[in-house]
């Protein structure tokens, strides 16, 4: 039998935990310079990493084969988990992570064959979940786990056919990031921990499942069932477990590039993303080969709370980014910049967070200004600055200001780490690159990052890990230029340093003038706007007063079609104004809007804006009310605490 859980969350180790430390240190060579704990292939780090229980010093999981049957009319997913693991024979303990999970079975491996193992669960922590801790001996090389989902797991949307694109199958679609893994799949869910993985996944007929991993193969169940293989042979962490089940076609971009999605949206997905490939060959051209195989796109139903999401293999996208224009394209190049940064040299746990998507953000820019020119990619960083300086200011004002959230290295143990997910890390981090680039020069930078990659492809990174590798690389041959980066600032300082990078947009200027001319009193159709791009147009809304006279408005409005635009991005923006300045003609257009996209980028700032009155508030609360329950998990958690929402 288990002795009794004494700690629940890893906390500081006891004097057991150093000892076996120093065992598992000693079996695997001495450790690397710039990264803590054991230098195994599997956990590049044994960073106490504060969201997760596991313990990969001890015991880390290497290899996953899943075996799930979905069941739409239950709202869960059934089967085992097969755990093989990298056991230095220093624990009788294997620690894995869950949340909501109900687990029937466990047994394990060796090479004396296979037993029940005891198991129990410690105590649960919000958001965290409980730990799962499993009997296991020196030589046990597997575990298998048989469990059930919950209706509730956070991880799982369940879409009825009438909240899809096309209203006529169930939809399911996970989103393991950042600590949700554990909702569907008991794992070690930290980013420290990387695996290979293989799975079986059974559905109805006629429906489609795809994971983040090649296809192997399909095949009959039964008549009115289909069992669908996939396999992963690069290593991933948890947060990148993806699976999606629906009614599905797939449309071909290249001969590596295709995108997937309901007959509805499909064709539009195919023809909004056939850059894919020429944006792929820039960022292969820039940073080294692409890794994966394959980079295929998935176009989910309206409810998928982020822009995109990098599964390896298949990008899960927004249906917001369908344009018709092409104009909102710079999320796919982050997305495909994420096949480099972050999935390939991926934050070590989520205070490093920075890591992932400044990275990705530099990355993006690079492609888009290969792609477009500078001119073009300039745009993009000045509205990516905008909203870094109002997240500044909103970090740094009010009651509940939190200064220390503008640092790139954070400090999120006892919080949700999508509190960490703000403009700092992507706006930020990319600001501190670019200004690394415009010191160093470009071909020295591109050098610099090229080896990165390929040093440390397939590991995870921590904070310090980078800054030393930098100095090393950089700056030791070179002194004076730590006094000219002043990486420090950037990276455990406040606020944007001195040296930030000037961004400025010709583009942008004239757009400003134009706002200027409006603002001091010209009618909208003097304004000089022909062949505005999108992004010309956002900044143009954006730089509107708040509030603003409702004649004017609907001046605007009837020059431009503001509330008919079928620009996304615009219309938020748009519709932050029209709410401040109660222009009530684009309140059925907002609250279509609110009821139709789950996207939480948009949802969060129109529900603020609404909730800052009381008589906003109310409307916003009658308009939840009918949107709730079509919102993923994710931006009903945030909408809540907004609206101050009792379920």
């Amino acid at each position: 039998m288990l002795i009794p859980f004494k700690d629940g969350l890893r906390g500081r180790p006891g004097r057991r935990r150093c000892v076996l430390g120093i065992l598992a240190a000693l079996a695997y060579g001495s450790c690397s310079t710039r990264e803590r704990g054991v230098p195994r292939d599997s956990v590049a780090t044994t960073v106490d990493d504060p969201h997760s229980f596991a313990r990969p010093g001890d015991a880390a999981v290497t290899d996953l084969h899943l075996e799930l049957t979905v069941d739409f009319s239950r709202k869960i997913l059934t089967g085992k988990a097969m755990w093989k693991i990298d056991n230095p024979g220093v624990t009788e303990e294997l620690w894995l992570d869950t949340r909501d999970l109900t687990i029937s079975r466990v047994t394990r491996s060796g090479p004396r064959g296979t037993t029940a193992a005891g198991f129990e669960f410690g105590e649960s922590r919000p958001l965290l979940g409980r730990p799962l801790r499993i009997a296991i001996t020196p030589r046990t090389t597997s575990v298998t786990i048989e469990y059930e989902t919950s209706p509730e797991a956070a991880a799982l949307q369940w879409l009825a056919p009438s909240q899809t694109a096309g209203g006529n199958r169930p939809f399911l679609f996970t989103q393991s990031q950042a600590i949700l893994a554990r909702t569907w799949i008991p794992c070690q869910d930290t980013p420290g921990v990387r695996f290979t993985y293989s799975a079986s996944i059974e559905v109805a007929a006629g429906l489609t499942a795809l994971m983040s991993a090649s296809r192997e193969g399909v095949a009959a169940v039964s008549v009115d069932r289909v069992r669908y293989t996939f396999r992963m042979p690069q290593r991933i962490p948890s947060y990148l477990l993806a699976l999606a089940v629906g009614e599905l076609e797939f449309r071909e971009i290249s001969h590596r590039c295709g995108v997937w999605g309901e007959r509805t949206v499909v064709d539009s997905g195919a023809w909004e993303f056939a850059q894919t490939e020429s944006m792929m060959k820039s960022c292969e051209k820039l940073f080294g080969p692409y890794r994966w195989q394959r980079y295929d796109l998935l176009v989910l139903p309206p409810s998928f709370p982020f822009g995109g999401m990098e599964n390896p293999r298949l990008t899960f996208v927004t249906p917001t980014i369908l344009a018709g224009d092409r104009s909102l394209v710079a999320l796919v190049a982050h997305e495909l910049a994420h096949s480099w940064s972050g999935n390939l040299v991926t934050n070590a746990d989520w205070n490093d967070f920075w890591l992932n998507e400044g990275f990705t953000v530099y990355l993006e820019h690079r492609i888009m200004e290969a792609l477009h020119g500078k001119p073009y990619d300039e745009m993009l960083a000045k509205l990516g600055l905008g909203e870094l300086r109002e997240t500044l200011a909103d970090l740094t004002s009010g009651e509940n200001a939190r200064p220390e959230d503008t640092h790139l290295k954070l400090d999120l143990a006892g919080r949700d780490p999508d509190e960490g997910m703000t403009d700092v890390a992507y706006e930020k981090g990319y600001l501190f690159l670019r200004m690394c680039e415009e010191t160093l020069g470009r071909r020295r930078w591109d050098n610099f990052l090229r080896g990165y990659f390929d040093e440390h492809a397939f590991r995870s990174m921590t904070t310090e890990g980078f800054v030393a590798y930098l100095r090393e690389k950089l700056i030791e041959s070179e002194p004076a230029l730590e006094a000219r980066l002043r990486i420090d600032e950037w990276v455990y300082g406040p606020g944007l340093p001195a040296n930030a990078p000037r961004v400025h947009s010709d583009a942008f200027a004239i757009v400003e003038a134009q706002g200027k001319r409006f603002v001091d009193g010209a009618d909208a159709e003097a304004l000089e706007t022909k062949g505005w791009s999108s992004h010309e147009w956002r900044h143009f809304v954006r730089s509107l007063p708040r509030p603003m006279s409702v004649d004017r408005l609907a001046q605007l409005d009837a020059a431009f079609g503001l509330t008919r635009t079928g620009n996304s991005e615009v219309k938020c923006q748009w519709f932050l104004v029209t709410i401040s300045s109660r222009y009530t003609a684009a309140d059925a257009a907002l609250e279509g809007f609110l009821l139709r996209i789950g996207r939480r980028k948009f949802l969060q700032p129109l529900y603020e804006a609404l909730a800052a009155t009381p008589q906003g508030k109310e409307v916003a609360r009658r308009i939840y009310a009918k949107a709730r329950a079509g919102y993923h998990r994710i931006s009903i958690d945030s909408i809540d605490k907004v609206l101050d929402w009792k379920p």
